[in-house]
């Protein structure tokens, strides 16, 4: 199990089990990152004479989009109105982004795909998370064709009472697949918050991928199993770890 302490090794030790269960991210790991989320804040905050720095994007980055929200407005605000105001910012957001994303804003990340059946070929089960609320989850999923055949669980802010890094969506993920065992999940993701949620879990194996919001040396300051390029790249690592794999 990884701690918050653990410093960030190059390989994981030999596992006890295969892992039963690979929690992927959405935006930035398996979907491309071509700036419709950070854009999509701007324009909502803008819409009621709210800015946000690329500094305070970048650190809500990961987390669910309404506490962002929350967390964004109230830095601007307090706590004054702030119920209502983050209300009618998160629904601007979500209107941007449904535009975006039906303009064609969605792509996978090259070779995703390939990975989930590579995987599930091997008797591991996928589940999809995202900070993003279920309808927008949905509409991701319709532009890149991955409705039916790809997840054995989808899992979405609106579905756990706390975002990352809590672990709710992890555990809720190991609930609607049928595993109980936190060292038997591989957890993938591109920000910070999905290492850290990671850590908080219990997962057996952590993986931070470089394709999305956060930069291979911010990845580096939260304890990993191993940072790769690309989700591409996952299936030729997943070799070399002992155990990994059934």
């Amino acid at each position: 199990m990884l701690t918050a302490t653990t410093p960030p090794p190059t390989l994981p030790p030999a596992l006890s089990q295969p892992i039963a269960l690979a929690v992927f991210d959405m935006a930035g790991t398996t979907i491309e990152d071509t700036g419709v989320v950070p854009r999509a804040f701007e324009a909502a905050l803008a819409a009621h004479g709210l800015t946000t720095g690329a500094q305070q994007l970048d650190a809500v980055r990961g987390a669910a989009k309404r506490e962002a929200i929350r967390t964004l407005v109230c830095a601007q605000r307090g706590e004054r109105g702030l119920d209502a105001l983050s209300a009618a910012v998160y629904a601007r957001f979500v209107a941007e982004l449904d535009q975006r994303f039906r303009a064609g804003g969605a792509r996978p990340i090259a070779g995703a795909r390939e990975v989930f059946d590579l995987l599930r070929a091997r008797g591991v089960r996928i589940a999809l998370n995202t900070g993003f609320d279920r309808e927008t989850q949905q509409l991701v999923l319709a532009a890149v064709g991955w409705q039916e055949g790809v997840a054995d669980a989808l899992i979405c802010g609106d579905d756990v009472p706390a975002g990352r890094p809590a672990p709710h969506m992890i555990h809720l993920a190991m609930q609607r697949t049928g595993v109980t065992v936190p060292q038997r999940v591989l957890n993938v993701g591109d920000t910070v918050l999905d290492l850290q949620t990671a850590i908080n879990a219990g997962c057996g194996l952590s993986v931070g991928v470089c394709s999305g919001a956060h930069s291979r040396e911010q990845l580096q300051q939260v304890a990993h199993s191993a940072l790769l390029q690309s989700v591409a790249d996952l299936p030729a690592w997943l070799q070399r770890v002992p155990g990994a794999l059934a």
